[in-house]
């Protein structure tokens, strides 16, 4: 059995997680993967070139800039390659749309990569924050957020799973917004040299995080259950809660993990506003679906679904 180390970047993809590990698929090829503890950005950078840890559940946007300065980052594959978002508004709000937040304070709870998703999506949808189009405030804790919105201190937050299952929960007004391709959530990711060192482990590591999304969704009250006893670093949920987050993730969860092309081109264009010398790499110099691609190409995916 080998000994792997794949922390997590956002306690959040541990609903995932949970439930791969509790599939037992790791155990299945091999490994044995400790995977329930948090690593910073730069420590991740730093674990992963010194190879005290082989995989890592992130780093989306600082590895374009680092790869200019030798940084051999790798992403192997994508677990989720959209975000989803919604509003949450007083109960009597007039607002039924992203237009109609325009020069208003607009809150949300995320600096780094997921302040930078909010950035993006509003200019997407013609509201550009350096234009001054619309003013958006980071709003760290879950009560604080609700307690401003609450009153009127801004006009709404922005949301995603599960605070927007809380915000309905609160009284709040919840609109659903659209997807936004994206790069996020459990990014299986590695370093060049142990990749290169190691492609067994890569292709077993691989087939694990596989065999447990199949489990996920071929199991809906099993993984259910397990997200419901294990998934508390959000809070604790009851049924409803772990319903709903599971079927939220269900929805944006491939069989396959790869990435989009516009998951990976939005996320790079964010990685560019973090550090412009990320302009001086191609978005896909970082990506190798080598290893996914061989184990896509010999059925072993399509097989887990064969009823």
């Amino acid at each position: 059995m080998d000994k792997i180390h794949f922390p997590y970047r956002s306690d959040g993809h541990l609903r995932l997680l949970h439930v791969i590990a509790e599939s037992g698929s790791w155990e299945k090829h091999g490994l044995d993967v400790e995977y329930d503890y948090y690593i910073s950005a730069d420590d991740a950078h730093k674990a992963v070139a010194n190879g005290t840890v082989e995989f890592v559940g992130g780093n989306h946007l600082s590895t374009y800039a680092a790869r200019t300065r030798g940084d051999k980052w790798v992403y192997l594959g994508q677990t989720v390659d959209r975000v989803n978002f919604a509003l949450a508004l007083k109960p009597d709000s007039p607002v039924s749309g992203v237009a109609q937040l325009k020069r208003k304070v607009v809150a949300h709870r995320g600096g780094g990569h997921p302040g930078l998703n909010v950035y993006l999506f509003f200019k997407q949808h013609g509201l550009d924050v350096d234009k001054e189009e619309i003013n958006l405030t980071v709003i760290k804790k879950q009560a604080d957020l609700f307690e401003a919105v609450r009153k009127g201190e801004v006009e709404a937050a922005i949301v995603t799973p599960p605070v927007d299952i809380f915000a309905r929960r609160a009284g709040f007004k919840v609109i659903p917004l659209d997807s936004l391709p994206m790069v996020e959530f459990t990014t299986l990711s590695s370093g060049l040299p142990f990749v290169e060192k190691h492609p067994d482990i890569v292709e077993r590591f691989l087939k694990g995080v596989i065999e447990g999304i199949a489990f996920f969704k071929n199991n809906k009250q099993e993984s259910i259950g397990i997200i419901q006893e294990r998934h508390t670093a959000q809070g604790d949920l009851d049924l409803e809660a772990a319903t709903l987050l599971y079927e939220e993730l269900d929805k944006r969860l491939p069989r396959k993990p790869y990435a989009g092309m516009q998951a990976i081109q939005n996320a790079y264009q964010i990685g560019v506003r973090q550090d412009k010398a990320a302009e001086k790499v191609n978005p896909m110099e970082l990506w190798n679906f080598h290893y996914l691609r061989k184990i896509d190409d010999s059925g072993f995916i399509d097989k887990l679904y064969v009823k």
